[in-house]
């Protein structure tokens, strides 16, 4: 923590003592036609280790000269990417995804090379490093994203400051002049009025236990070209602290299968399944793998209404753990804190984000909720121990009565 604090600070602080140039780019298609354009001001602040195996940080800026060479227009069967590269083998890349009203970026993914003496003279580890964190904001897709104030993306040894964003993807080779803005600007999103999800500087009321109504189960898939990379069964229920007439109110409400379409993104190491109900309520699962296992690391919940949305995220879990190449399969009814003043609830669970073949499960992992095993040796146990103390008090009764049929002589 105190080296983590420690980066953030240089970070901030250098954003006062660095001069930092914005760099402007448009990614064409074959047709010459723009189909992202971005333009933006970046710092990193680098954790590393150095040959006498201290820690040191280093705070260094995008320049205004970079190229897009590895990015893509995408299409039908392939998402977007802008990959801006600068530097001694550094790189900013940014993956999008979309439905019909609303894109995203879905993940940051910022390489750097430590082999650089320049910047790192001392590095103990002279190699390509990435760091990757997943946002999944959405954005209207007929909005160009703004952002002139600092947003902070953070992982564990890179800390990135954004600001003077604007970003538009699936550009179409139109400017769009309506601009979507971040919270911190508060120029255009406002918090939603219907769900209203509120947070307080008081305790949060206990959630609800039970739902309402038990949520239908809904089989998702997500693809990689044509082949399905991504597989997921499970019923979901969001419980929220909304305001109704005053009040703080946990509230249930259920995601409807029938009316939620599934999308996503799968590579090697992390894989994407987002939720989409009927453009009201977005829930996205965001997997990672790591020594041989997958495991759930993320969850983002966004709540959307006429007048803008709200979002909660819990990017520190630990959840759903499997063997990569089986699936994980949980029964019972689990609960995610997503924030203080959301959670969601899943049942029967079976999730499969990494090495599925001809669009089946593999074989299930399941969860210890649902290993009933154990309660079989525990009744027997308690059942011989009731027997054996029931043998013993017969005994001693009985060695009382054989007592007390002596007779002194």
């Amino acid at each position: 923590m105190e080296r983590y604090l420690c980066c953030v600070l240089v970070c901030l602080l250098g954003l006062g003592l660095m001069r930092t140039e914005a760099f402007q780019v448009e990614v064409r298609d074959e047709s010459n036609k723009t189909c992202i354009h971005a333009s933006m001001k970046v710092n990193f602040t680098i954790t590393y280790e150095t040959t006498s195996n201290k820690t040191e940080n280093i705070t260094y800026s995008a320049p205004d000269e970079v190229s897009t060479a590895g990015s893509k227009c995408g299409g039908s069967e392939e998402a977007p990417l802008l990959v801006v590269n600068f530097g001694n083998n550094f790189s900013l890349s940014m993956n999008f995804s979309s439905n019909v009203t609303v894109y995203s970026v879905d993940a940051i993914v910022f390489t750097y090379n430590t082999a650089d003496s320049t910047l790192f003279p001392d590095a103990k580890n002279k190699e390509i490093f990435t760091s990757v964190r997943f946002v999944g904001e959405p954005i209207p897709m007929n909005a160009t994203y703004v952002c002139l104030h600092e947003e902070v993306v953070t992982t564990e040894d890179v800390v990135q400051v954004y600001w003077n964003v604007s970003l538009q993807a699936y550009a179409q080779d139109v400017q769009l002049k309506k601009e979507f803005h971040c919270s911190d600007d508060a120029t255009t999103t406002v918090a939603p009025t219907t769900p209203k999800v509120t947070t307080s500087s008081t305790a949060a009321p206990t959630p609800t236990t039970k739902p309402v109504d038990k949520p239908s189960i809904g089989n998702y898939k997500v693809f990689k070209g044509t082949e399905t990379c991504l597989m997921a069964s499970m019923g979901l229920q969001l419980n929220a602290s909304l305001l109704v007439d005053g009040k703080t109110v946990w509230t249930p409400f259920n995601i409807n299968p029938n009316r939620t379409n599934s999308t996503g993104s799968c590579d090697n190491s992390t894989a994407l399944l987002r939720l989409n109900d009927n453009e009201t309520t977005i829930v996205e699962f965001y997997f990672t793998i790591k020594n041989k296992n997958f495991y759930l690391q993320e969850v983002n919940v966004t709540v959307f209404n006429a007048s803008g949305f709200s979002q909660r995220t819990n990017s520190n879990l630990s959840l759903w753990e499997a063997s990569v190449g089986n699936s994980y399969l949980c029964h019972k009814e689990q609960l995610i804190t997503v924030s203080e003043d959301l959670y969601v609830h899943t049942f029967d669970v079976q999730v499969q984000p990494f090495g599925v073949n001809n669009a089946t499960f593999a074989t299930a992992s399941e969860c210890s909720l649902d290993d009933d095993s154990i309660l079989i040796p525990i009744i027997v146990g308690a059942a011989l121990a009731g027997l054996i103390v029931i043998i013993v008090i017969a005994y001693l009764i009985g060695r009382r009565k054989t007592y007390a049929g002596y007779q002194t002589l």
